[in-house]
């Protein structure tokens, strides 16, 4: 298994970009899982580890691509219409029984193989069958409806490549060519945490000034959809000894340990001197909103990553910055989420110098098309904005604000699982 440098994320300086903590991301990590083959049907939302290469052609024979009928485009008028026998029958999986002969049509099926000889497929539609016989129009070009050997896939071909996330559609491709398991990376170890003395797990009854922990089940469940194994280690109280024999022990089996809350600077927040008791810690200051400077640090090679404490900001930060480096750990080429770019349909106002993201819903203009309407309320601790919101509006540290018709850059939810 490889490790990661004891200092992989010592950074220093004054306020960092996002594009520029990103970029230190992907220069810095890299992968810390083993490998191990696993049959095709679980391997999704697995993490490829060695290029799949075809052996065969897909498809392996040329085959109809309707319904309809087989013949040599050379028998055919080019200016009246064509009537020829029927003289054979072919279906997907059952071959021409014998050889084709010039001057006969042969009743063919979608998918079925195409006769050695006969080029080119009339849509059943287009002819009129009359007892044995077929006539045939004029007017159809060489080879239609026919699909070629190899059309999708060659043999040889790369058809998946190392590092990518296996979504439903690469199983199907591995499927095509008869692949029977994949090389995988296992999945990454995670050690989750909350902390503070206010925070009580669901279940258990409020006293005054307490909070349910909800930061440790949305995390759970991010982490979970990136395919990762989780540990749920539940709450840590503010108490030095306890957090700092928890994260030494959650060190020993596991490649990532996260916590959320307890990593600023007060005198409460105990993760940070744990950390520098067990390794080190850095803070990455970064210019965004919502969102604290993210707390990454090392115990020993086992990276740590720190995330605020209020719900949005917590939520937001994974999506943006633990995800990719957790992808990268888990072997991931391409960590980089699409986003898509639509009208705005509210006014903002920001602070230019800083990455700030905005929660949003997609709704239909009068012209018809989406458009993003921003929630109504802003805090980092408004939990409904994010079950109200289709994703993030991501406003760009030139900008000093936003007026509605403005376009936008939009990502949504679905491209942050």
């Amino acid at each position: 298994m490889a490790q990661l440098s004891d200092d992989c994320f010592a950074f220093g300086g004054e306020l960092m970009t996002t594009d520029t903590a990103l970029s230190e991301l992907r220069n810095r990590l890299s992968c810390v899982c083993d490998t191990e083959e696993v049959a095709l049907a679980n391997a999704a939302g697995r993490i490829l580890a060695k290029d799949l290469v075809s052996s065969q052609a897909v498809p392996g024979h040329d085959n109809a691509a309707v319904d309809g009928y087989a013949v040599f485009f050379d028998d055919l008028s080019e200016n009246s219409e064509t009537t020829l026998p029927v003289t054979g029958r072919i279906a997907a999986g059952h071959p021409l029984n014998g050889n084709a002969q010039r001057g006969n049509a042969y009743r063919i099926f979608t998918g079925a193989p195409m006769p050695e000889g006969p080029d080119t497929i009339l849509m059943q539609e287009d002819c009129n069958l009359s007892g044995e016989t077929v006539t045939i129009p004029p007017g159809i070009k060489r080879g239609a409806n026919r699909r070629f050997a190899g059309e999708d896939i060659a043999a040889d071909d790369t058809i998946l490549t190392k590092g990518q996330r296996l979504r439903p559609q690469e199983i199907g491709l591995a499927a095509s060519i008869g692949q029977k398991a994949l090389t995988v990376y296992t999945p990454l170890r995670v050690a989750l945490f909350s902390t503070g003395d206010e925070v009580r797990d669901v279940g258990e009854t409020l006293t005054p000034g307490s909070i349910y922990d909800a930061n440790r089940y949305s995390i759970a469940a991010l982490l979970r959809e990136l395919g990762c194994n989780v540990d749920d280690l539940g709450i840590l109280p503010d108490e030095h000894d306890v957090i700092r024999d928890a994260l030494s022990k959650a060190a020993d089996d596991h490649d990532v340990i996260i916590t959320s809350a307890g990593v600023s600077t007060g005198e409460e927040d105990h993760i940070r001197n744990a950390i520098e008791d067990l390794g080190g810690i850095h803070f990455w200051r970064l210019a965004i909103r919502p969102g604290r400077p993210i707390a990454l640090g090392q115990i020993g090679a086992v990276p740590f990553i720190g995330l605020p404490g209020n719900p949005v900001a917590s939520m937001v930060t994974f999506m943006r910055f633990a995800r990719p480096a957790l992808l990268l750990m888990n072997g991931a080429s391409d960590v980089d989420p699409k986003f898509y770019r639509v009208p705005a349909a509210f006014t903002y106002k920001k602070k230019q110098g800083r990455r700030e993201w905005v929660r949003a819903m997609l709704s239909v203009g009068e012209d018809g098309q989406l458009q993003a309407e921003k929630f109504s309320r802003s805090g980092a601790g408004i939990l409904t904005s994010m079950v109200a919101s289709d994703g993030l509006v991501e406003l760009s540290e030139e900008l000093t604000g936003v007026e509605a018709g403005n376009m936008v850059d939009f990502l949504p939810f679905n491209e942050v699982r």
